[in-house]
C-alpha cells in the first residue's frame, strides 16, 4: 500500500492492528511523505517528500522467542545491505544495532517494534527510512548522506524498495528455517568498525575500544584496556574522529 502522506508508517500499521483488522505477513506500507517518522533513541527521522524511502513492513515471526529479537534486527539489516551492495560496494556497513552507513555517513536506519504474546514474538512492525535521491539535509543531520549524493544519479524508489523487500524475505526465511547463527554471523561480517580501534562515549566518559562481537541478546561487546564490556543501545555512543 502506498500513502501520499502519513505521520508514521509504523503508527499507521499499529492502528490497523489495534482495530483487529487482518493484516497479512509481509504487508508493506510506503509513504511519499512521512511527517513524524521516528528512529532509535527517540530521535525523529527527517526525509524530503518524494525523494526517499519511508516504509514499514509487518512480519509475524512467531517462531522467534522474545529473547531472539536481535536475530530479526540482523535479518532486516542484512536485507537492506544486500539490496544496496551492488550499487555501493564495500564502503557500505551496518552500524550497530541497525543503521545503514556508507563510510562514516548515515544512509538510513530502522525502528523495530515487537508485539509479544507470552514468550514469543506475535508480530513485528519494522519501520525503515533510507535516503535515496535527497541532496540537501538539515544542519543538524551532520553525517547524513544519500545514494544520490554518493553516486550522482537518481534511482527509482520502487525498484529499490522491491529489492529490499526481496532480500529481507530471504533472510527472514533463513530465520524461519532455524539458521539463526548464519544470519547473525553474516551481520557481524558487515559491521561498521568491527575489530578497529576507535573512540566511544559512555556515562560522559570518552574511551578507546575495539568492537569484538554482538551477543545474541543484541549487546555490543567492546574490548578495552581493562577488558571486555557489554553495552546496551542507550549505554554507549560512537565518537566520530
Amino acid at each position: 500500500m502506498s500513502l501520499k502522506e502519513v505521520d508514521s508508517t509504523n503508527t499507521f500499521l499499529k492502528n490497523i492492528l489495534s482495530n483487529s483488522k487482518p493484516v497479512p505477513d509481509g504487508t508493506v506500507i510506503m509513504a511519499e511523505h512521512q511527517f513524524a517518522g521516528r528512529g532509535q533513541r527517540e530521535n525523529t527521522w527527517h526525509a524530503e517528500p518524494g525523494k526517499n524511502l519511508t516504509f514499514s513492513i509487518l512480519l509475524r515471526p512467531s517462531f522467534l522467542s522474545a529473547s531472539q529479537q536481535f536475530y530479526l534486527t540482523c535479518a532486516v539489516s542484512m536485507g537492506i545491505y544486500d539490496a544496496l551492495h551492488p550499487l555501493l560496494r564495500d564502503s557500505l556497513k551496518i552500524k550497530w544495532p541497525n543503521d545503514i552507513y556508507y563510510g562514516d555517513n548515515k544512509l538510513g536506519g530502522m525502528l523495530i517494534e515487537n508485539i509479544l504474546q507470552g514468550t514469543q514474538i506475535k508480530s513485528a512492525i519494522i519501520g525503515i527510512g533510507l535516503n535515496v535521491n535527497q541532496q540537501n539535509f538539515p544542519d543538524n543531520a551532520v553525517n547524513a548522506t544519500s545514494v544520490r549524493k554518493i553516486l550522482q544519479k537518481d534511482y527509482d524508489l520502487k525498484n529499490i524498495l522491491a529489492e529490499i523487500c526481496n532480500h529481507i524475505e530471504a533472510y527472514y526465511l533463513h530465520l524461519k528455517a532455524g539458521r539463526l547463527e548464519f544470519v547473525r554471523d553474516t551481520y557481524l561480517n558487515r559491521l561498521y568498525r568491527l575489530n578497529e580501534r576507535h573512540q566511544f562515549k559512555s556515562n560522559g566518559q570518552v574511551f578507546e575500544g575495539v568492537i569484538k562481537d554482538v551477543k545474541e541478546s543484541g549487546l555490543l561487546l567492546v574490548e578495552q584496556d581493562t577488558g571486555g564490556q557489554l553495552y546496551n543501545l542507550k549505554e554507549i555512543e560512537f565518537v566520530n574522529t
